[in-house]
């Protein structure tokens, strides 16, 4: 299938940042499996209530879809006041229905741009056509009226890349909750709004059939949840039962190459491909060679901007591995130009999560991609940072003395007697949950020198001491 891109260019934009992202969409629509044959990009004060984009810039995209390039009066309607407040700012079509020159010169592209070769190209048509914005329901209607194709936005294409992703039942759940109530104030009624009866002993008439389908949903969403709360108290005992373990959480941006580390520090078998949200589920490994006691990595679910909130908010239990841990690797491509906004965006995500305050660390990767003048200038500006490549074995082995190093800082030393008669299972806590340093016998009982994390060594404490 062949797809069409539009971007709307508002103001407080760098275009640096409009056009990352439109270059970001682009990449996930071909996630999706689409070609991407051109890019309509408009600039304005703000979106178009009826359709985002002005009516000039809609029978230029028209073109590409082999639509009427209009919308039908009756679904184009707006209220007085949003009328008004349109002709109050809105510029005249003539300022805001393309790019000026001196813009175009600045992204060195057309506001319209075909992208397979044939500049004149009229026979290209396109099935798709993508907004870089989410649109409202309204919107989305009249879009798909006056072009005749199917019309995504942003946060839809998002949305179905995660339903295509999802694997494990878990991370299946969470897609479909964020994709039905991505898709239940978007139902519309497509024919009369024909009410069901209202059934012996009711009053009035029933519900129309989109009233219904719309309970239905929302019947649908509690359902799932009600499932889905059911392996997240299963997760909460597991995580539970890790609570004395260190944990280090790989977080960042979609393909920034975590899924890469993380086998590089646990050699196990994970996930890498090099295309986005190749990794839904959060995936817990130990690090290897084996700490005493134990170290767990995991990778969680990459981020992008504008993540939609719903996915953020399915996902939430899913993320609540990296707001729990020890440990927090923030890993971005260091080849990636905009990886400061990735960051960015990263910091955000794990703000909301209340994760934000978590000791972290910056790992610069994919170094093997970056010359060496500008990995010179990467060092200067993050020096806290470490420069690693995933590839690299020197460079993983490094990664991992540093992680043994900070963990053993975070760690505490205690001293406990055990008694040979001790019949509480002391003993056995001890060797599970701590690294002995020492230990001497005498007629009595034993004495262990331990060290092991804040919450094991407070623990020990209380039982030895209650």
């Amino acid at each position: 299938m062949k797809a069409v891109l539009v971007g709307i260019h508002l103001p407080g934009v760098e275009e640096k940042e409009f056009l990352s992202s439109l270059a970001e969409l682009h990449r996930l629509v071909e996630t999706l499996g689409f070609e991407v044959v051109g890019k309509v990009t408009q600039r304005r004060r703000s979106p178009s209530p009826a359709t985002a984009i002005g009516e000039g810039k809609l029978q230029e995209l028209a073109l590409w879809t082999g639509g009427a390039g209009v919308v039908p009066s009756h679904q184009a309607k707006v209220s007085k006041a949003t009328a008004r407040q349109m002709e109050a700012e809105e510029p005249e079509e003539s300022e805001t229905d393309s790019l000026t020159e001196e813009a175009n010169e600045d992204l060195n592209e057309p506001d319209s741009e075909f992208l397979t070769g044939d500049t004149t190209a009229p026979g290209i048509v396109a099935d798709k056509v993508i907004f870089d914005q989410e649109l409202t329901p309204n919107q989305l209607a009249n879009l798909q009226q006056a072009t005749g194709a199917e019309v995504l936005d942003r946060t839809g294409v998002i949305i179905e890349i995660f339903h295509r992703h999802a694997k494990t039942q878990e991370a299946k759940l969470q897609v479909e909750i964020a994709r039905l109530r991505y898709l239940s104030p978007r139902l519309r009624a497509t024919g009369p709004s024909e009410r069901q009866g209202g059934g012996i002993g009711s009053k009035g008439v029933g519900e129309t059939s989109h009233e219904l389908n719309r309970r239905r949903i929302r019947d649908r969403i509690a359902e799932l949840q009600t499932e889905l709360d059911g392996l997240h108290s299963s997760h909460k005992n597991r995580r539970q039962r890790r609570r004395d373990l260190c944990r280090v959480a790989l977080v960042g941006y979609t393909n920034a190459g975590k899924s890469s580390l993380m086998r590089a520090l646990t050699g196990s078998a994970v996930l890498v491909e090099n295309k986005l949200f190749a990794t839904l589920d959060t995936t817990v490994r130990t690090l290897q060679p084996e700490m005493f006691p134990k170290v767990l990595v995991s990778d969680t679910v990459g981020f992008i901007q504008k993540l939609p909130h719903d996915l953020v908010a399915s996902f939430r239990s899913t993320l609540d591995e990296a707001g729990e841990a020890s440990l927090i690797l923030y890993v971005v491509d260091a080849s990636d130009p905009d990886f400061r906004s990735h960051l960015k965006v990263t910091h955000t995500v794990m703000a909301e999560i209340e994760s934000a305050d978590i000791p972290s660390l910056l790992i610069l990767n994919k170094s093997d991609l970056v010359d060496p003048v500008s990995m010179k200038l990467l060092r200067r500006e993050f020096p806290e940072s470490l420069v690693v490549s995933a590839h690299n074995l020197d460079d993983v082995a490094r990664l991992k003395r540093v992680l043994r190093e900070q963990i053993s800082r975070n760690m505490e030393s205690l001293s406990v007697f055990v008694r040979y008669d001790d019949k509480s299972g002391l003993i056995g806590e001890i060797r599970r949950n701590t690294a002995v340093i020492d230990e001497k016998h005498d007629e009595l009982g034993v004495r262990f020198l331990v060290r092991s994390y804040p919450e094991v060594i407070e623990r020990l404490k209380k039982r030895i001491d209650p």
